[in-house]
């Protein structure tokens, strides 16, 4: 992948984590298309680190088919309806129905790649079911997916914090061999 040339939108971008991730892993060289942030005081801090990127707001106003065109969609859904710390309210909580707006959104735009955060308590939220249906959900979207658990103290980062990332393929880029 010509690193260069990725265009990216990030949803649920509190201050910027994945962009700052994804500037180190591309020498500075992606574009960010846009980023979706409700919480005025991640915005803050956002916009202090990322003046030049657009805040499309409340995910759940989008309208998908009118965003700029990108090339990798990233974001971490809200975790509390997930998390083992918090009440666990799963699909019952209007939070946990976010994996929705993020599906609409890649439905909608069929970025080449896309790359999902949660906690590692997604896993076995509903004796798995949960993550069942958001992987049927990822793939209907016309994805091959692969997950895995992550934890941050095995990656330099000094502090324990275990996530599930998602990451998935466009299927025609599969059928033809052009991943990279």
């Amino acid at each position: 992948m010509d690193n260069a040339h990725i265009k990216v939108f990030s949803t649920f971008s509190g201050i910027g984590g994945f962009e700052k991730g994804i500037l180190e892993a591309t020498d500075g060289k992606a574009t960010f298309v846009g980023f979706s942030e409700i919480d005025r005081y991640a915005i803050q801090t956002y916009q202090k680190h990322f003046p030049t990127h657009h805040n499309y707001g409340d995910i759940t106003s989008i309208v998908a088919e009118e965003l700029p065109d990108f090339d990798l969609l990233v974001g971490g859904v809200p975790c509390q309806s997930w998390s083992i710390a918090g009440k666990r309210g799963g699909f019952e909580d209007e939070r946990g129905n976010m994996w929705f707006q993020y599906a609409k959104i890649l439905r909608a735009k069929q970025p080449k790649y896309f790359v999902a955060e949660n906690v590692k308590g997604l896993l076995s939220h509903d004796g798995g079911k949960s993550m069942e249906r958001i992987c049927e959900e990822l793939c209907d979207c016309g994805y091959a997916i692969d997950f895995e658990v992550l934890n941050s103290k095995n990656h330099g980062v000094p502090q324990n914090r275990a996530r599930v990332f998602i990451i998935g393929f466009r299927l025609d880029l599969l059928d033809d061999m052009q991943i990279f």
